[in-house]
């Protein structure tokens, strides 16, 4: 084990060296993360990194979501999608050499790949739609060639076919980084990235966990709407704008909000309609106050109060939108990084984690987590050609 690898507990199973990756729905880089994992135990962090989108991919994963926006239930699957798969594993195979070499690394130092791919559609389960349906897009079989490498991949399909809803999916790996760590539960973890999706591990170690809302996501579509930026830099927008309180009420008033949880959403569940009447900044503020507000909500529909919340994702770095959670919730905010957790690369390390309880056959959803009926195996795992 290198000198990059924080050791922890022994594993009670052989630990593998696990490749996680994992990109947003806001499109912004591949971020890639080692992980030494039996699957159960966390055993040592190795390097992280990100490789940044290039124009290519962006277009080609911006064509796939506008695409499965109309993708009617019974047609063929959008020709966007086989081509969106192919390049986003082209990119995330030049992501995985660069970031090996410039580690001293090579495949053979790597046990198994764990992908997540780009997500350009989710449907979840509703009451009027009982059959759900989630993509996320990646060329598994393309990476584990390059790559000469087992990649575990769709790690949301089986909970979605089982009635679950199939995200979020990081909690199992939450909770052990709570475990490793040595915090005393029952504790939150946040992750603010296009949705917010809170955890909940509570002192015996069972799990609650949804989407809260929109987080970054909508923020983000607003000010690339009316700028060239691709996100509101530090909060800088919001902070010099008023929220419009009648559109913030009209955003609160959805029936998300009092719909108990597990419960997930698509970025796109939300329109920026209700505030396209106003100006760059007071969007910005009322997106930020929206977001904030729906943590709130989120938080108040937990079965337990958590002493702390650990903030994880982008929505960690834009000081308005943690300000505006802070003062709302009525115990202490942390990111990340002040209970020593690297912020970026939590939910590459998640998707590390998850590829080896795959690998193990141990569940990755849960009934407290995706609404799945009883706790789900996921993910399949395709090896290299010769």
């Amino acid at each position: 084990m290198g000198a990059s690898y924080r050791a922890g507990a022994m594993a009670v199973k052989a630990a593998m060296r696990v490749l996680g990756f994992m990109t947003g729905t806001s499109l912004d880089a591949v971020d890639m993360a080692l992980l030494d994992t039996d699957g159960a135990h966390i055993v040592g962090f190795g390097p992280a990194g990100e490789r940044k989108l290039d124009p290519a991919t962006r277009a080609a994963a911006e064509e796939a979501i506008v695409a499965g926006r109309s993708w009617g239930w019974d047609a063929p699957e959008p020709e966007a999608f086989g081509t969106a798969a192919r390049i986003i594993a082209e990119t995330h195979l030049a992501a995985a050499r660069d970031f090996l070499a410039a580690q001293g690394l090579t495949a053979g130092d790597i046990d198994l790949v764990g992908v997540h791919g780009q997500t350009v559609l989710h449907e979840p389960p509703l009451p009027t739609r009982p059959r759900g349906r989630t993509v996320q897009l990646i060329d598994a079989q393309r990476l584990a060639d390059g790559l000469g490498l087992p990649v575990a991949f769709d790690f949301r399909t089986a909970d979605v076919a089982a009635g679950g809803q199939g995200a979020p999916l990081a909690p199992v790996y939450h909770a052990a980084l709570t475990r490793f760590s040595g915090l005393e539960a029952p504790v939150a973890v946040l992750n603010l990235g296009g949705v917010g999706n809170v955890t909940l591990v509570t002192a015996d170690g069972a799990l609650e966990a949804y989407d809260t809302g929109p987080a970054n996501g909508m923020i983000d579509l607003w000010v690339q709407s009316r700028t060239g930026a691709r996100c509101d830099v530090d909060g800088a927008l919001a902070r010099a704008g008023r929220v419009d309180e009648d559109s913030l009420a009209g955003y609160l008033a959805h029936p998300y909000f009092t719909t108990r949880g597990p419960k997930s959403l698509d970025r796109f569940d939300f329109s920026l309609d209700p505030v396209a009447h106003l100006t760059l900044e007071d969007g910005a503020a009322t997106l930020t106050a929206f977001a904030a507000r729906a943590v709130a909500l989120g938080l108040e529909g937990l079965s337990v109060r958590p002493g702390r919340v650990i903030v994880c994702g982008g929505g960690r770095l834009n000081p308005a939108l943690m300000a505006a959670i802070a003062e709302l919730l009525p115990m202490p905010v942390q990111t990340a990084e002040a209970v020593g957790w690297r912020g970026d690369s939590i939910e590459a390390e998640a998707f590390a984690y998850l590829a080896a309880r795959t690998h193990a056959g141990l569940p990755i959803s849960f009934p407290g987590t995706t609404g799945a009926p009883r706790p789900l195996t996921g993910g399949r795992i395709v090896q290299p050609r010769a």
